[in-house]
């Protein structure tokens, strides 16, 4: 007797899905596969470079489940899961640097770049672990990262990911942002969560704003002052909706050591994506 293994429901139903995408992001997406194949010898895989590059950036894009994803392409999660990361992490080496990235928008002309933070949801862990992903500011477990952008909202570097209890005054510290962009020659524009960064009060590089406290109430001038800066630091927004357009961001299941490969490998395809 002949048996025949098939899903309850017969043959899978295999849909199309719009991928908001540039063809320049594909291509250079696989340009990195076929050289990475070509380095190690690999002469065979399931699937072509583009194909596979494809698949990837819509699992990045879109978020969706390795297994939908596997079962209508002919193959197993587990190689969606290690195509994934082995593309993950060649688009994260191509990260750059927070003196290179300073260099570039120097050399390009730029005087100032904006800075903020923001937080990435993770699930609640359990434990005694709890608490360290807990940010209070925003009543949600997440992950902290600080971003740079030039004065159009363009990414230009991504910190470390952060437990979400971290301030984000302490992870500039971490990361010598100051002392960068006086070695860079550039200033930076900043909200009030990064006011006391700046080393020299007397010749600061990092602009934050007035803050008022409750036995000192801000005069129209400061006022005026945080409005205009508060106006200027619009673009950064921008740059933070650009990298959050990647739904994987939605909600992470990574550590943060492998949600720092992932959120830099997510700066390189958005700066390849969107430029301003």
């Amino acid at each position: 007797m002949t048996t025949t293994i098939q899903p309850a429901g017969g043959t899978p139903l295999v849909y199309q899905c719009a991928l908001p995408l540039s063809r320049q992001t594909l291509t250079f997406t696989a340009g990195l596969l076929r050289a990475r194949l070509k380095k190690i010898g690999s002469r065979w895989r399931k699937l072509p470079p583009g194909k596979i590059a494809l698949i990837v950036l819509a699992t990045l894009r879109h978020d969706h489940r390795l297994a939908d994803m596997a079962g209508g392409n002919g193959v197993s999660p587990s190689t969606i899961h290690r195509w994934t990361w082995e593309i993950i992490g060649l688009l994260a080496a191509r990260a750059p640097r927070l003196d290179r990235a300073l260099a570039t928008i120097k050399k390009a002309g730029g005087e100032a770049v904006l800075l903020d933070g923001t937080l990435i949801p993770t699930r609640r862990r359990s434990g005694t672990a709890n608490r360290s992903n807990y940010n209070g500011k925003h009543k949600k477990h997440g992950l902290l990262f600080l971003a740079l952008t030039d004065e159009t909202g363009n990414l230009a570097w991504i910190s470390p990911a952060r437990r979400g209890a971290a301030s984000e005054v302490t992870a500039a510290r971490h990361d010598h942002i100051a002392g960068r962009l006086r070695a860079a020659g550039l200033g930076a524009l900043a909200d009030l969560g990064f006011t006391g960064l700046d080393p020299d009060p007397e010749d600061p590089v990092i602009i934050t704003g007035y803050k008022a406290t409750a036995t000192r109430k801000l005069t129209p001038a400061q006022r005026h002052a945080n409005q205009a800066l508060s106006a200027a630091r619009a673009p950064v927004e921008h740059g933070f909706s650009d990298l959050k357009n990647w739904r994987t961001l939605t909600r992470l299941r990574l550590s943060p050591a492998k949600a720092t490969i992932l959120l830099r490998a997510l700066l390189v395809l958005t700066r390849q994506h969107t430029t301003r």
